[in-house]
């Protein structure tokens, strides 16, 4: 083990009080601080239950301004133990206008700064356009005590180009902080599936860029929504390091070599065989084929 980071994923159940649920949090952290832990993550939104499970204007009551009450008590414990700590909060930024936001808390206590949600969802049972603005601070990465981290937030996990974004940015470590699951009903085997894309999708992040990866995701049921749990780190090279139950809360830890970030590129430049004069392209919304059935296919325009 070369230049070791212990990290920590918090996953727990949410109930409709949102003092309990920052109470909990903080017994976790606690719990993390006696393991050892030099960062930890919450999931998504952890102070309240989903609220986006549908569309309900008095759920605007529940959003705080940043820096606030959440960062102000994350803020404590990170200074008290010499972690960091990132957290979500529903972010009150002025009025009518609300934001996902991830906060990371260094090691002194102080705000290290703030990511706010890029890719907003709005499909069934997760109304999230109704609530946040997209963010506007772009993909980040944050220089902390223990590490150079990046944040995305749980939608972002999907898309290549905020990984990759992150993680040019300088991330050693890319954290999401999840809330995902599937409706009571869906059957078995179709959110089996979905669940093992999602981790696919981020084990991917991890080899195409080098780094490490890890998702804390909430379990439980709330609503008509079963969050299936299975928070995990991924190394650079994809391998799944640590995994959570389904079902059960828990704290995840686990032990990476940043080291080992130098070794995997070197043996895998994908960095430095990127072709950056060539993409210009993914500026745009779609290309498509050209219309008629015997003409070549079109390049992309850089």
């Amino acid at each position: 083990m070369g230049r070791e980071l212990v990290v920590g994923l918090v996953q727990m159940r949410c109930t409709d009080d949102p003092q309990a649920n920052l109470d909990k949090a903080l017994e976790y952290v606690e719990l993390a601080a006696t393991e050892g832990v030099q960062v930890v993550c919450l999931q998504e939104l952890f102070r309240t239950l989903y609220f986006c499970e549908r569309e309900d204007h008095d759920a605007f009551a529940l959003a705080e301004p940043v820096p606030g009450p959440s960062t102000e008590v994350l803020g404590a414990a990170a200074r008290r133990h010499g972690m960091v700590i990132v957290g979500s909060v529903f972010e009150r930024r002025a009025p009518g206008l609300y934001h996902n936001t991830a906060v990371v808390l260094d090691a002194d206590g102080r705000l290290c700064g703030l990511y706010r949600k890029m890719h907003i969802p709005d499909d069934p049972g997760y109304y999230e356009k109704f609530y946040f603005a997209p963010g506007d601070l772009g993909f980040r990465a944050f220089r902390t005590r223990h590490a150079d981290l990046g944040v995305c937030v749980c939608w972002d996990q999907w898309f290549p180009e905020a990984a990759r974004l992150t993680a040019l940015a300088g991330a050693e470590l890319l954290l999401y902080p999840t809330a995902i699951g599937h409706h009571r009903e869906q059957p078995e085997a179709e959110w089996r599936a979905e669940a093992e894309a999602w981790e696919i999708s981020m084990r991917g992040h991890a080899v195409a860029n080098g780094i490490y990866v890890a998702a804390a995701n909430r379990t439980g049921m709330e609503g008509d929504k079963c969050f299936w749990g299975r928070s995990f780190v991924a190394d650079p090279l994809g391998a799944v390091l640590e995994r959570a139950s389904e079902d059960e809360e828990e704290l995840l830890v686990c032990a990476l070599d940043l080291d080992r970030i130098e070794r995997v590129r070197q043996q895998w430049p994908f960095l430095r065989d990127r072709r950056i004069d060539a993409y210009g392209a993914l500026g745009q919304r779609y290309l498509g084929l050209p219309a008629g059935p015997h003409e070549p296919g079109r390049a992309a325009a850089s």
